[in-house]
């Protein structure tokens, strides 16, 4: 077993002693986390990194004693002098939110549908902190304002739904400091979030760090970030530490083969070349997405939030359009509607054909020719529902297949295609890390061999050398198929392995456009200049020729 131990001979904050967690089946059991060791002291951050499946959240969770289907082997787990594993419920309870907080890779599952975001963070100052009314709000505000939620007063009564995957995520970071902990438990924290905003949440947790002494553990498969932030590393491969130490030696003499392939791994090549006489398959727009703002007894509309306002976009087949911006800049909005899966009004021509007024049961036969991968692949995936039945649905729907063989057989190649054993199409979303939900999403698009697919930030939730994996895969199965892709990412990286042409979008605005290998090598705005420079200074390996100019 490999440990994880900090320089400094001082008590540490956490010690994590011969960790093992399994998930257990009805026949067999299958190892997540094997004996491994880790101490982190006070104001300092520890970063777990390695593939998905390799342990990491699994660690995370156990800590917290936050675990579903799964359970604690072996091990202790001390915190301040206290083994966590040993505690009564009631004092765990007390510890979670105050002592020891967390932030979840998916934040519209740990979020309440149902209460405002006020009301959620209230809910964290009351219970821990005993603040109520004025003083809590205060408190609110101001917290809504450190992690950077443009509009904070007026945001305070939206529900989750209507907030982009970025400005979800600064919520959930802002209910985790809420109570000012000692320790926080950073699940891939920047995952939804693009990189101007990524560069603003590591800057505020390092002065909270500094400022309040809080120690932090820090899950994430961005080695661009975990060498910014973190002090010591430790590297998981299939529930095993592989390899630790303080980061600047790990990153400068890994020592591990599994290590070094991590550092060496990154999407690669460039989009598939797209033939002069492509067709087009999309064309949309002038489009306009504008939600109303109510306010009052009567609930009068006081104006408008113009999510998307006056987009034209055309996606030709076998080309991939790449859509960029910060979050809340319309990006989402506008591929749903490309897909009439939220209200919108302008022309939109798909297949020849202008859909802007097809009504569910018009646009059903179409739905086979156009699917999405969502952004939160958690959320997107049915708790309930099996692998097996979650890819096979639209099959089913669309009357694809005929029989329970045919389907088992379609939906295991669309696993294997992805990356999946299709042994495991039987278990549930669940069981799986983040990046293989997002994999079991993504064959769930493309078991119906599909025209148009939406892609809102399919690699957000996976670890680099899955992220090439994935871009391979999406390249080959545009170039045997034909597919075109709207690609929704902050990823800079990813957009130019993929795209043929981006649109980078701003407050529901399209501010620039065009082939993508010239607005890399001259972005003419500002605004993408920005977003260039944000995106470089997180990634210390990035190319001199995907430098602004």
């Amino acid at each position: 077993m490999t440990r994880a131990t900090p320089a400094a001979e001082t008590p540490p904050l956490l010690s994590v002693e011969d960790l093992s967690v399994v998930f257990r089946g009805r026949e067999s059991e299958t190892v997540a986390v094997d004996r491994i060791g880790f101490t982190i002291a006070r104001g300092e951050t520890l970063a777990l990194v390695g593939e998905s499946g390799s342990g990491k959240s699994v660690t995370a969770l156990a800590i917290l004693r936050l675990l579903d289907g799964a359970a604690v082997q072996s091990g202790r787990i001390v915190f301040a002098g206290r083994d966590l594993a040993a505690l009564p419920e009631r004092e765990m309870r007390a510890v979670r939110g105050a002592d020891i907080t967390m932030v979840f890779q998916e934040p519209m599952t740990s979020l309440n549908p149902l209460h405002t975001i006020a009301r959620q963070i209230g809910e964290v100052l009351q219970l821990h902190r005993g603040l109520s009314g004025k003083a809590a709000r205060r408190r609110i505000l101001e917290l809504l304002d450190l992690v950077g939620l443009r509009d904070a007063e007026r945001r305070m009564g939206a529900y989750p739904h209507e907030l982009s995957g970025g400005q979800r995520q600064r919520v959930m970071i802002a209910m985790a400091l809420a109570c000012e902990p000692d320790l926080l438990v950073a699940d891939e924290p920047t995952t939804a979030l693009d990189v101007t905003v990524q560069a603003q949440i590591l800057a505020l947790l390092a002065d909270l760090q500094k400022r309040l002494g809080m120690a932090m553990l820090f899950i994430t498969h961005d080695l661009g970030i975990v060498e910014r932030i973190a002090d010591r590393v430790c590297v998981m491969l299939k529930g095993r530490i592989v390899e630790a130490g303080p980061t600047a030696q790990v990153f400068r003499d890994p020592q591990h083969d599994y290590t070094r392939r991590l550092i060496a791994s990154e999407p690669r090549g460039r989009a598939n070349p797209l033939p002069p006489d492509a067709a087009p398959l999309v064309e949309a727009g002038p489009l306009k997405v504008w939600f109303p703002l109510k306010s009052g007894l009567f609930r009068r509309v006081t104006g408008h939030v113009k999510a998307v306002d006056g987009v034209s976009v055309r996606v030709r087949a076998g080309e991939t359009v790449g859509v960029v911006g910060e979050s809340g800049s319309g990006k989402t909005t506008l591929g749903l509607a490309l897909l009439r899966l939220t209200g919108s009004e302008g022309p939109i021509v798909f297949l020849g054909r202008d859909i802007e007024r097809f009504g569910a049961a018009q646009m059903r036969p179409l739905r086979r020719d156009m699917q999405v991968v969502f952004q939160d692949p958690y959320g997107s995936l049915s708790p309930r529902m099996s692998v097996a039945d979650i890819v096979a649905e639209g099959l089913v729907v669309q009357g694809a297949v005929k029989g329970r063989a045919e389907r088992r057989a379609v939906v295991a190649k669309a696993l294997a295609d992805v990356g999946l054993d299709p042994a495991a199409m039987d278990r549930y979303p669940h069981e799986f890390s983040g990046g293989q939900r997002q994999r079991i999403a993504i064959a769930r698009a493309m078991v119906l061999n599909p025209k148009f697919v939406v892609l809102d930030e399919p690699t957000s939730a996976l670890d680099r050398s899955v992220q090439a994996q994935i871009v391979t895969l999406l390249r080959d199965f545009q170039r045997e198929r034909g597919l075109a892709y709207l690609f929704i990412s902050h990823d800079l990286k990813v957009v130019r392995a993929l795209a043929n042409y981006v649109l980078v979008m701003q407050n529901g605005r399209v501010v620039e456009e065009g082939p993508a290998e010239t607005i890399f090598a001259n972005p003419r705005t500002d605004y993408t200049r920005t977003l260039f420079k944000a995106a470089f200074a997180l990634d210390s390996d990035a190319p001199a020729e995907l430098e602004p100019a």
